[in-house]
């Protein structure tokens, strides 16, 4: 099949959408919008209104409530990442004190500490590309006085690592009883389902990196929902694919980390401000308020 569909300019997408049934009550407003932010990025904060395959809108259906929609995925992906950063630090200093205080400051070029070796040699692989191209400060000392053949001890190499590397070096790591200490110290009783969490708040991360839509989106990775935890959990078990199954895995983490974190009581206040958010659309349950995880 060939792709047909022609680029418009704004003033004819705007013209676009108002036959279409989208009320637009400020064209020069609409316009300035859309030449800072993509139409096709838009989009997907106009499809919930829309009526048919065709794009039409349905009766009430206006641009602005599509800007407020945008602009409270815009504040949810703020702090959201903020969140997974606190997150990402903790569990780097988890890793960097368990692993090497048994294992030593250089574990990470043993492949007997690996589970799966063709993933050692991925990883490694990408603690190297991460070596080579850094520029920070304690990276070039290190190389001044080693020399560029050594390789940094793990607590100076995994400040360079990602989030997604780290979550592949603890799912590799095949020291288990390990793993399960640090699992343990976040209140998860088991590291197979810290590991689910990590790769669905990986992934998470990534798009709010990205700018991706993140309201009602199907999250690609779906994490271990348990039915008891020992801390504040969630009562009723939700649609493992969408935001709050992922949002509420990162609240119990993020709990077990600082408890007096405001991250539930920011996320009320950003509700609070765009009313009209459909909160189903993000697969939050009727009465999430009243979940011990998020009282």
């Amino acid at each position: 099949m060939v792709y047909t569909n022609t680029p418009l300019d704004t003033s004819d997408i705007i013209i676009q959408l108002k036959n279409r049934g989208l009320m637009i009550s400020d064209e020069s407003f609409a316009s300035d919008f859309l030449e800072h932010v993509s139409y096709f990025r838009f989009a997907a904060y106009l499809r919930p209104m829309e009526i048919d395959k065709a794009h039409n809108y349905k009766p009430g259906a206006s641009f602005d409530n599509a800007v407020k929609l945008y602009r409270f995925d815009t504040e949810l992906r703020h702090l959201i990442f903020f969140a997974i950063q606190r997150i990402e630090i903790s569990l780097m200093a988890k890793i960097i004190n368990k692993f090497a205080l048994n294992h030593g400051a250089m574990w990470f070029l043993c492949p007997e500490l690996a589970i799966d070796k063709h993933n050692f040699t991925d990883n490694l692989s990408t603690l190297e590309r991460e070596l080579k191209r850094s520029k920070e400060d304690f990276i070039k000392e290190h190389i001044s006085k080693y020399g560029q053949d050594e390789y940094p001890p793990v607590w100076k190499l995994l400040e360079l690592a990602s989030f997604g590397c780290l979550t592949k070096l603890y799912f590799n790591f095949s020291d288990t009883k390990t793993k399960k200490t640090i699992a343990r110290q976040y209140s998860v009783p088991q590291h197979e389902i810290l590991e689910s969490w990590m790769k669905a708040l990986n992934a998470l991360r990534n798009t709010c990196a990205h700018h991706g839509r993140v309201w009602n989106r199907t999250m690609p990775v779906m994490p271990q929902l348990p039915a008891k935890l020992t801390n504040d959990w969630i009562l009723t078990k939700p649609a493992p694919n969408k935001l709050y199954a992922t949002l509420s895995c990162m609240v119990y983490w993020l709990d077990a980390i600082d408890y007096s974190n405001s991250f539930v009581s920011d996320f009320k206040a950003l509700i609070s401000r765009y009313p009209n958010v459909d909160t189903a659309a993000m697969g939050f349950p009727s009465g999430w308020e009243n979940e011990p995880l998020w009282k």
